[in-house]
């Protein structure tokens, strides 16, 4: 994976599978059922094993029997992942702009964040969060997520690192692209 170091080395972007990441936790684009899917967060259940299911039954069974909320952020262990944690969180579906769902994205980020800021995690690792599926547009997530990481480095010390992880390297570039960054 070829990286891309910005805010003085705290984010890095790469481009791979989120799922072979070896940090503190990977951050999963979930459904609020958190029951699995697809797209990333299929791929972290089936990478990750029935540990992660089990432990988001328990969440939903004891804190969130509604479902997690768009924008709120939980972790659970990683199972046979590499990383240490899974920090799950909902994303906005896109209703072409009108609806929060800026305001939405952001919170991810931020909540995702603090959630690794309480457990005392070192690095974190962001896939493009709501722009599959769930049809945000790629150019304006770029900036929405850049800008929420950046605004919360910028006053925390932990996570010391976050990446970015795209799946595929013409996703890193249009962010790179985005953020006049290359």
């Amino acid at each position: 994976m070829e990286e891309k170091k910005l805010i003085n080395g705290r984010l890095i972007i790469v481009s791979g599978d989120i799922t072979r990441m070896t940090c503190d936790a990977i951050v999963n684009a979930a459904n609020s059922s958190l029951m699995g899917g697809g797209g990333v967060d299929g791929a972290i259940h089936r990478a990750g094993g029935p540990g992660i299911l089990k432990e988001c039954k328990e969440i939903r069974k004891n804190r969130y029997p509604d479902g997690l909320p768009t924008g709120e952020a939980v972790a659970t262990g990683a199972g046979n992942l590499p990383a240490h944690h899974v920090i799950h969180t909902v994303g906005p579906v896109w209703h072409g702009g009108n609806s929060g769902e800026s305001e939405k994205l952001s919170r991810c980020y931020r909540r995702s964040l603090e959630e690794a800021a309480k457990l005392k995690l070192k690095s974190i690792a962001f896939p493009a969060i709501s722009t599959g599926i769930y049809g945000y547009p790629k150019e304006n997530a770029a900036r929405i997520a850049y800008n929420a990481v950046y605004n919360f480095l910028d006053s925390a010390d932990l996570p010391q690192t976050v990446y970015f992880v795209f799946y595929s390297p013409g996703d890193a570039a249009l962010f790179m692209d985005v953020m006049d960054l290359r």
